[in-house]
Order: C-alpha cells, then sequence, then structure tokens
C-alpha cells in the first residue's frame, strides 16, 4: 500500500502538483495550479481505504473509528513530507494529501515584498498572515521562521497541526510542538511557552476565542507572536478577531490589538499567464500610529482607505497588486477579475 501511496506523491512531486485526492468510487485526483484533473491510476475501495489505513497509527485508527478528521503528516522514507487530512464522506473514508516543499523557500523564491523582511525584524508584537485555504500561508510563516533564524538569536517556538516545515537550529534555536503529539491545543501551548523563555511564537492558526486571547496576551508581554486566520482582507482580519470577543469584551481586545499589531498579510495564489504555476498577489497592512489609532476608536471600515494611502509604509491594497501582477503581463486580466472582491476599483488600476 505504501509503494502505492509513493508513486502517487511521486507523481504528484514530478508534475509540480499541490495536492492529491483520494476517494474511493474515482481514481486519485490531482490539483496543479490551482485546478484539479483526475488521473488515470488503478482504484478499488479497497485499495484506497488499505492506503489510507497505512498512514495511521493506533491512536488515529481509534479516532477514525469514532468518526473523527484526523490530521497528521506523512513522510517518506525518502524525507519528503507531506500534510494529510482524513474524513468521512457519506460513510467512506478519502483523504486530502498537501505537497509540502522539500526545503524551506526564501522570501526572494516565494515573491515576497521588502516589507516582509522589516516585519521579520520586529523584536515583538503580532503579525498575521491570511486567506483562503491553499494560498501559501504555512509557506510564508516558514519562510519567515526561517529568516528570522538564521538572522538572530533567539528561542523560536511553533505549535502546530500538523508540523508541515521541519526547520533546524541555525543563529537561533527552534523547537516545534504539535497538536494532539506534544500539547493538547494551541491555546495550551501558548500557556506554557510563556514559562519556557520563548523570544518568537508561531501559532499555526488562530481558530477559536481562547487561542485568539493568549496569542494577544503572549504579544503584549513581548514576545513576537506570528500566527494565521482564514480571512481575506485586512479589515476583515481585525473584524473577526474582534467578533470573536462577547460584546462587553470588544472594547478592551480593541485597545489590546491597538497596542501589539504589527502587520497584517492577506495573500492570494494565481495561475500565471503562461501556466508555468502560480504567485502571489498581498495585501499589506502595517500596523502604524494611524492604522492603530482607527483600531482603538472603532473605525475598522476607514481601514481600506488607509491602505490605498499608505504606499510609503510599504501597505498596499490587494487590487492594487492584482493591478500590477496584470499590468507587467505575469497574470491574466481575467485571473485578476476572479479574485477582486471590487470590480470596479480594480479596473482603476489597470491600465
Amino acid at each position: 500500500m505504501k509503494d502505492y501511496l509513493a508513486t502517487l506523491i511521486e507523481y504528484a512531486r514530478e508534475h509540480k502538483c499541490s495536492d492529491i485526492h483520494l476517494c474511493t468510487d474515482i481514481p486519485p485526483v490531482f490539483r496543479k495550479n490551482g485546478e484539479i484533473f483526475t488521473s488515470d491510476f488503478a482504484f478499488s475501495k479497497s485499495l484506497v481505504e488499505d492506503v489510507i489505513y497505512s498512514m495511521l497509527n493506533d491512536k488515529q485508527l481509534s479516532g477514525i473509528e469514532r468518526i473523527e478528521d484526523i490530521d497528521l503528516c506523512y513522510q517518506l522514507p525518502t524525507g519528503e513530507r507531506q500534510r494529510v487530512n482524513i474524513y468521512h464522506e457519506r460513510g467512506e473514508l478519502c483523504a486530502a494529501i498537501r505537497i509540502l516543499n522539500d526545503t524551506i523557500p526564501t522570501f526572494e523564491e516565494l515573491g515576497l515584498p521588502p516589507v516582509f523582511e522589516t516585519l521579520a525584524k520586529e523584536p515583538r508584537g503580532l503579525i498575521l498572515v491570511t486567506g483562503p485555504t491553499g494560498s501559501g500561508k504555512s509557506t510564508t510563516l516558514a519562510a519567515m521562521i526561517d529568516h528570522i533564524n538564521m538572522n538572530n538569536k533567539y528561542h523560536i517556538m511553533t505549535a502546530e497541526d500538523p508540523i508541515e516545515y521541519m526547520h533546524t537550529h541555525k543563529q537561533s534555536i527552534v523547537h516545534q510542538r504539535e497538536i494532539g503529539v506534544d500539547v493538547k491545543s494551541f491555546a495550551d501551548s501558548l500557556r506554557g511557552a510563556l514559562r519556557e523563555d520563548p523570544d518568537v511564537i508561531l501559532v499555526g492558526e488562530m481558530r477559536d476565542l481562547e487561542t485568539i486571547a493568549a496569542a494577544v496576551t503572549a504579544a503584549e508581554t513581548g514576545h513576537l507572536v506570528l500566527s494565521t486566520l482564514h480571512t481575506t482582507g485586512a479589515a476583515n482580519t481585525i473584524d473577526r478577531i474582534i467578533d470573536a470577543f462577547p460584546p462587553h469584551s470588544q472594547s478592551q481586545i480593541r485597545t489590546q490589538l491597538a497596542g501589539v499589531l504589527k502587520g497584517v498579510v492577506t495573500q492570494q495564489l494565481i495561475p500565471l499567464a503562461d501556466g508555468s504555476g502560480r504567485c502571489a498577489a498581498f495585501e499589506i497592512l502595517i500596523g502604524t500610529d494611524g492604522i492603530l489609532n482607527l483600531i482603538r476608536e472603532n473605525k475598522c471600515h476607514q481601514i481600506n482607505s488607509a491602505l490605498q494611502t499608505g504606499g510609503r509604509e510599504g501597505m498596499c491594497t490587494l487590487n492594487n497588486s492584482l493591478a500590477q501582477l496584470a499590468n507587467s503581463g505575469r497574470i491574466t486580466r481575467q485571473a485578476a477579475f476572479e479574485k477582486t472582491s471590487n470590480r470596479n476599483d480594480l479596473l482603476q488600476f489597470l491600465k
């Protein structure tokens, strides 16, 4: 079974696919440059089930029997790592396998704007990387952690579900904790980290109120905290954090955010015009005095206007980034329109 799985993964890597989907009623499905296609690999219901079971340990098998979704990292004997989610659909087992890079890419390889290096130099505060599923948030954060690791003598701690990119000790020391293996939850990992002498804390996802509150508290106590949210747009991200709290606590969290926020980056992956891959478009919000004052005074609806005039500080709107990519010919105009939430605004920037 593992030979069959290894063949699928090797095929995906050779053809630069980002994901593999295993279902019991169709051959393996691959995703490349954002689009899916069905393969002609041999399959059967029993084969798919056996392949999925071959990735599980006893604890995970028990979870499957309780009809739980299972997150894990599957590593080939050659060292390549894949993030896997196993779930049930109409009573059958399915798996979504994300192909991970063999190495951690640099800022230059990812095409990240210079402001990312500025953010990575922050000694404390909160930095958020947001975007839809599959937009490259984990890869961007891994590149930021690796940059900090190479340039600072810090203690870096991560909490991930599961661990995707393996960091080695460089100038810094890096300790990576996996949810469900090394610690029970993101919130527990944050509470523990505050007693473990960290300088930088990476939280894989701020997925609940308890984790959000713990991340903000960690940033307040002098640590640099990096995390992700599944939001689109900087202003939407701020609103999502505040709305996670009960009404009587929202004034307090606005004040706390205004004291720690260093930046919010929203990213989208878009197919290149020549079909050779994908590139990222960014919306970048920097925690300037003006932006933080808008958050403090509950004027988040004015953030988008501030983004448009904040170019000198490294800020840009998603539409501005999409237009730059389209005007340079890297992506098509149609691809830009598919990613924008405001078509008329995008038209103003397009040639």
